[in-house]
């Protein structure tokens, strides 16, 4: 069944030869992983409209780089939110909740974890955790004024139903795209 395929094997592989690689040249990578997130997610504040459709592919860097290494994955994290802090600070609510937090997760998730379901239900809890801390913690209106508020648990659901659907489409553009990158990496 698709939910229960096995998918780690050979991103373990790879993480054992991306392992044996030099210490800069890993630095390297993550640092170019980082700066393409931050660009990525700098383009909502910079390009009004059409940004707001690109930022959301600043998971992928991180989440390439979670693959590779979750050490890596959780450094390329922080210097994007560095980064942001630089750029763009009015962007520093979004990428460390959502849109960075589900790359981690997910990339951690294809270290730890075997299966797809398990891997989807990591990154949706995680980015389910991020959007409620934004909406309710630090009542940031990252859904907008439908969903602000207070708590309810069948907004909840449906964020947990959406970040579900949104972690299965991120885990397959993340395969599709290691194994292009994997050759080059490693």
């Amino acid at each position: 069944m698709f939910f229960f395929k096995r998918v780690s094997d050979d991103i373990r592989l790879a993480q054992v030869e991306f392992s044996k690689q030099t210490k800069g040249k890993r630095l390297v990578l993550g640092s170019f992983l980082a700066c393409m997130a931050a660009v990525l997610q700098a383009a909502g504040g910079y390009l009004p409209g059409i940004g707001y459709f690109i930022s959301p592919f600043a998971t992928l860097p991180i989440l390439i780089s979670a693959m590779f290494s979750p050490r890596m994955g959780v450094l390329s994290y922080f210097l994007t939110i560095l980064l942001l802090f630089i750029l763009v600070p009015s962007e520093l609510f979004i990428f460390p909740f959502t849109t960075g937090l589900l790359g981690v997760g997910i990339g951690a998730g294809f270290s730890f974890l075997k299966k797809k379901l398990s891997i989807m239900i990591m990154g949706a809890s995680l980015l389910t955790v991020g959007i409620l801390s934004l909406l309710y913690l630090f009542h940031f209106p990252v859904l907008g004024p439908a969903v602000s508020g207070p708590f309810s648990f069948l907004a909840a659901a449906g964020i947990f139903a959406f970040s579900f659907f949104y972690s299965l489409v991120w885990i397959e553009i993340a395969l599709f795209f290691f194994k292009k990158l994997k050759p080059i990496i490693t």
